[in-house]
């Protein structure tokens, strides 16, 4: 399982060790707003989205990563891929502390995330979805290229989805500049 790495993050593929901390995060009411519909998740469904994730990545897939600090050990966030809707498809998803918003951290999770689904996993397009209220999660997806393909009112507070396909000519990761975020 990679560790990846970005200018200011180390991302750690998460694992049943971090389970303390991605619970604080998950129960964030910051984060739990949009990527999980307000719900206050118990301690086995972070138990099972770990397993699941190292599932994902055992079969040669992309799964969940804890966002950190180069010069902190605390997890500030979580990035990567994961399953949603019926049938199952696989999506980017990305969540920051509060406290770590409004510094290009996102994008800069976004960014490594898809250079790592299009160059190492080989992925010919990557999906995302976002609840639709949520600005600051559609300017992190238009920044790294998505665009949206439609909307649905699925979801507490309705759904819009996005898609991003490979670059014809080289790594996601050479065409993608800070933007200075």
């Amino acid at each position: 399982m990679p560790v990846l790495t970005t200018e200011r993050l180390r991302l750690d593929p998460i694992g049943h060790e971090d389970a303390d901390e991605l619970l604080r995060l998950f129960r964030d009411p910051g984060v739990r707003e949009y990527l999980l519909d307000d719900v206050v998740v118990p301690s086995e469904w972070v138990a099972d989205e770990i397993t699941a994730s190292a599932d994902r990545f055992a079969s040669g897939g992309a799964g969940l990563w804890a966002a950190r600090l180069h010069d902190d050990e605390r997890i500030i966030g979580f990035g990567g891929y994961r399953p949603f809707f019926e049938p199952p498809q696989l999506q980017l998803l990305y969540a920051l502390l509060p406290e770590f918003w409004h510094r290009g951290l996102a994008t800069e999770l976004g960014r490594r995330l898809c250079a790592f689904g299009f160059d190492e996993v080989g992925f010919d397009r990557i999906r995302a979805a976002i609840d639709t209220p949520h600005d600051a999660s559609r300017h992190v997806l238009e920044r790294l290229g998505f665009a949206e393909t439609h909307r649905t009112p699925e979801g507490a507070q309705g759904t819009t989805f996005f898609a991003l396909d490979r670059p014809r000519d080289s790594s996601f990761a050479r065409d993608q500049r800070p933007n200075g975020e």
